[in-house]
């Protein structure tokens, strides 16, 4: 197309009747202004709607009312149009304005559903430009379900402290729950007269160790724990198994054998003081067992963390419960 202002140049005459002038002008200034707005993408984008099927006329909306329609701030639209997941339909050329649809609403409200399912931007992406949502959501469906388990162990915990508060417990036990991984121990299992023999057989069983095994070291953390054999509790003739954590199999001697104790998931409990409490201490452990909806799977151990050896005083010592366990 031609210069509006340049092309159709008129004659003597025309130029003559100034009538005439003034018509030629507006002509020309109407088509030089339809070139100017013609390169607008608000124009394109509005001759679009114009020219649609009046069932699906479709409105354009600056970024500000479309927020407001979309509930959603201005900040997010422009974040999502930097990261190419909701670009506006146009932008205008002379302001810098965002355009969107009424179309553009309903891809709002999809990548919005998407978010609060608690996807992140990149999954909506993902399923926006065209990926199976299927294995993307059943992965968060799974998610969910492994954090509301978490969530209701959680509220048990909480409502069994409670509890004990109204008991008029002093919370003196707190119970966790531990993976205490595989290791190598020496144990021996034997008889003894009564509790206070252990002060004596376990001292003798780490010497008959380090005798057979100069160079062999404990394990870092040291672990060492009894397990009680006995069907029922004794106070004497009392069936038990000393083992402790090294750092690798030894020579066996003197009913002293070499294994590898599986890893256990299990319940732990700390009791503070004398070994003649540790009933409370089970019993807590118990307890608190049953009412989190949990089983035992395997025997107690009692490990020694503080005691006599250290020369403290016995309202120090330092016994720790592990009870193995599973949810029901």
């Amino acid at each position: 197309m031609g210069n509006p202002f340049t092309s159709n140049t008129p004659s003597d005459a025309e130029l003559f009747h100034p009538s005439q002038n003034l018509l030629i002008f507006t002509e020309r200034m109407r088509a030089a202004w339809t070139i100017l707005i013609s390169k607008n993408p608000l124009t394109l984008l509005l001759q679009e709607v114009v020219e649609c099927d009046e069932k699906e006329v479709r409105h354009v909306f600056y970024i500000g009312e479309f927020s407001k329609m979309g509930k959603t701030t201005i900040k997010t639209l422009h974040h999502y149009d930097r990261i190419g997941l909701l670009r506006p339909a146009a932008v205008d050329g002379v302001t810098g304005y965002r355009l969107y649809t009424t179309q553009q609403l309903a891809d709002l409200h999809r990548i919005q559903s998407l978010r609060q399912a608690g996807l992140t931007i990149d999954e909506v992406a993902s399923i926006i430009g065209g990926a199976d949502p299927r294995p993307i959501l059943t992965q968060r469906r799974d998610e969910i379900e492994r954090e509301l388990i978490a969530r209701e162990d959680r509220l048990a915990r909480i409502a069994f402290m409670l509890s004990d508060e109204e008991k008029g417990f002093t919370m003196d036990y707190q119970a966790t729950i531990k993976d205490i991984p595989s290791c190598i121990v020496f144990s021996k299992t034997m008889t003894v007269p009564d509790y206070s023999a252990y002060f004596e057989v376990i001292p003798a069983i780490g010497r008959a160790v380090q005798e057979a095994n100069p160079d062999l070291k404990c394990a870092t953390p040291e672990y060492c724990f009894i397990t009680y054999l006995d069907g029922e509790y004794k106070e004497r003739d009392i069936t038990m198994k000393y083992s402790e954590a090294v750092e690798a199999f030894g020579v066996e001697s003197d009913g002293i054998v070499f294994e590898e104790v599986p890893a256990a998931t299990v319940v732990s409990v700390m009791h503070r003081g004398s070994y003649a409490d540790l009933p409370r201490a089970y019993a807590f452990a118990m307890e608190w067992i049953e009412q989190n909806g949990y089983r035992t799977t395997g025997l107690p151990r009692e490990s020694y963390l503080d005691g006599i050896w250290n020369g403290i005083p016995e309202s120090e010592w330092l016994t720790e419960i592990q009870v193995p366990i599973e949810k029901n």
